[in-house]
């Protein structure tokens, strides 16, 4: 390993809070959530309501909780949940779908988006011998797609489709804040066509842990349940919702700097002779694709030189960036990642 701190770009929940995070968490007035008497939790709830558009949220430990939930609202055992391909509500939540709700999954489209066309295909007709389609989960960004932002016209034409089939809506926004920077839109218009919408504070914003569910009153009082049946009551939860609070007032606009710096990574990264063409980068994902299934190898060799990198398949490597990356070291650290992938994909297997 580099003598040298490495640049981690295994994904942008590697951030540590910043002196006036921390500053906040350690001021924040707490009481018992679970009483509902902690302030700071109700004002995160209620500021996150007003930037989606809701009438509620619910402040949960975690993303993959608040996806969950949001099945055990809208489904019930044996039904069928419409996503994209490599969505990660279906892929890489430890087969939580299974496990609590007791649903199965449809794959809609190719490559993480779909159209309505293609939604609407996936839907199952009224028949006893068959699952009954109950939702359709829109991811935004989408992780495995390389932080693609979904097509907010397609989002509306999904929608339409949606409510005339009779189901409900699911949004995984887990980087809606990513979305909203690069394509321009609120907050408020990307989540309004949706039942539910979950949003993380962990990943992009710099928060050490915890997201939000939004939607209707009554289905928040209905997740209220759903969390304390997971495990997700918090007591004093202020400390951890003050630092939401800070990361949704001042970390947002800089989400811009991220998606500059992942495009100087994929400018670097794309001259490699083993490496196939890139997807344009929208927002703070690089997916590489290699000439060659030697991804882990290539992450070790990289660490070995001072960066931190993610293979997500074994011809497939991730670099998200983050609040603690500097954007004047992408094309240090990319140069780093285009000597480690020649020296291993050049080498006799």
């Amino acid at each position: 390993m580099s003598t040298t701190q490495p640049f981690d770009l295994r994904s942008d929940t590697v951030t540590r809070p910043t002196a006036a995070m921390r500053a906040a968490m350690a001021c924040a007035q707490v009481g018992d959530d679970v009483y509902r008497e902690d302030p700071t939790t109700r004002a995160l709830e209620e500021r996150v309501a007003s930037l989606l558009g809701k009438e509620a949220a619910l402040f949960v430990p975690t993303g993959t909780m608040g996806n969950q939930i949001a099945l055990l609202l809208h489904t019930e055992r044996g039904a069928e949940v419409i996503v994209g391909e490599g969505a990660h509500l279906a892929n890489f939540e430890s087969g939580a779908a299974a496990a609590w709700s007791g649903v199965q999954f449809a794959v809609a489209g190719k490559g993480g988006l779909f159209t309505a066309e293609e939604a609407r295909a996936e839907v199952r007709p009224p028949l006893d011998i068959v699952p009954r389609t109950a939702l359709v989960c829109i991811e935004n960004t989408h992780n495995r797609a390389g932080g693609r932002v979904f097509p907010q016209s397609d989002v509306v034409a999904i929608a339409a489709q949606a409510r005339a089939a009779g189901l409900a809506l699911h949004l995984d926004g887990s980087r809606l804040w990513n979305a909203a920077v690069a394509s321009g839109r609120p907050e408020v218009e990307l989540a309004a066509p949706f039942d539910t919408v979950n949003v993380c504070f962990s990943k992009g914003l710099g928060a050490p842990a915890g997201s939000a569910l939004a939607g209707t009153t009554a289905l928040v009082e209905r997740a209220r349940r759903f969390r304390k049946m997971l495990g997700g009551g918090m007591r004093q939860s202020g400390v951890l919702a003050a630092a939401a609070l800070h990361a949704l007032e001042h970390h947002r606009d800089r989400l811009a700097e991220d998606h500059e710096a992942a495009r100087r990574l994929a400018r670097v990264i794309a001259r490699s002779p083993y490496v196939a063409p890139l997807r344009p980068v929208e927002t703070n994902i690089v997916v590489v694709a290699l000439a060659s299934p030697r991804a882990e190898r290539v992450a070790l060799a990289a660490r070995e030189l001072g960066v931190l990198v993610h293979a997500t398949a074994p011809g497939a490597l991730r670099l998200v960036t983050h609040l603690d990356f500097p954007i004047e070291a992408a094309e240090t650290a990319a140069s780093i990642v285009v000597q480690a992938i020649d020296a291993t994909c050049a080498a006799p297997a």
